[in-house]
């Protein structure tokens, strides 16, 4: 399973949320996952199996998958409430 987070501009803040999905996926004892990063143009090029974004850019992203969206990118439970519900949806979890 791949998972692409993705940010205005590539750097600090999707790398933070890429660092809090790898955090939540072992968690949950999710394995055999890759988590990557980056910015919102590069973002249709990579194919992946869930795309995360904030809620400013995520609408740009529902077009290429199944995507969550986050009102903050530094709260873990929201993080965990929505990749888990994605997760169970997939038949992932």
């Amino acid at each position: 399973m791949k998972i692409l987070v993705a940010c205005g501009s590539g750097l600090g803040s999707s790398f933070m949320m890429e660092m809090n999905v790898v955090k939540v996926l072992k968690e949950l004892g999710v394995e055999n996952f890759e988590v990557d990063h980056c910015d919102l143009s590069s973002a249709a090029t990579i194919k992946a199996d869930i795309y995360i974004g904030t809620r400013d850019i995520a609408s740009n992203l529902t077009s290429l998958g199944d995507t969550i969206s986050l009102n903050s990118m530094i709260d873990l439970n929201e993080l965990r409430e929505k990749l888990e519900g994605m997760l169970k949806q997939k038949g992932l979890l």
